[in-house]
């Protein structure tokens, strides 16, 4: 089990693990030894997600979830299969806490009454300024 949140709780059997060869630091053992990690969690059909966390998921997933609804992270920063395999579970797991928190809902906000009266004195006054500055146009009696 991997504990997300006191609420959600992954099986280590929907996570898949593939190892394979990183480029990157390691010298000639990048050559001989799969120490890069692809992790697959297949978000559509998880028991562990509630709907609102999944449809978050999937948003913020963006470019590494595929079409069949399947998340893929893949973690190479280290010289060690070990230390990839956690970056890569701890990695999912910041991603499912952040799916998992509820979005504020935006509150309308109104503009009050004396907002509106200074507003509107501040365009009379601009108003008058700018015809002051007008031309005076001089008519003959």
């Amino acid at each position: 089990m991997v504990y997300i949140t006191p609420a959600i709780k992954v099986d280590k059997n929907e996570i898949k693990l593939q190892f394979k060869k990183a480029s990157g630091p390691g010298g000639q053992n990048v050559n001989k030894v799969a120490t890069a990690v692809q992790l697959r969690f297949d978000v559509k059909n998880s028991p562990s997600l509630s709907d609102g966390v999944r449809t978050r998921l999937v948003r913020l997933a963006g470019r590494r979830m595929t079409e069949s609804g399947v998340l893929i992270i893949e973690a190479k920063r280290f010289r060690k299969q070990e230390h990839n395999r956690q970056d890569a579970i701890d990695r999912l797991v910041k991603l499912i806490r952040k799916a998992s928190e509820k979005p504020k809902t935006r509150i309308k906000t109104k503009q009050t009454k004396a907002s509106k009266v200074r507003l509107l004195a501040a365009k009379r006054h601009r108003s008058k300024v700018k015809r002051m500055r007008r031309q005076v146009s001089i008519s003959e009696d």
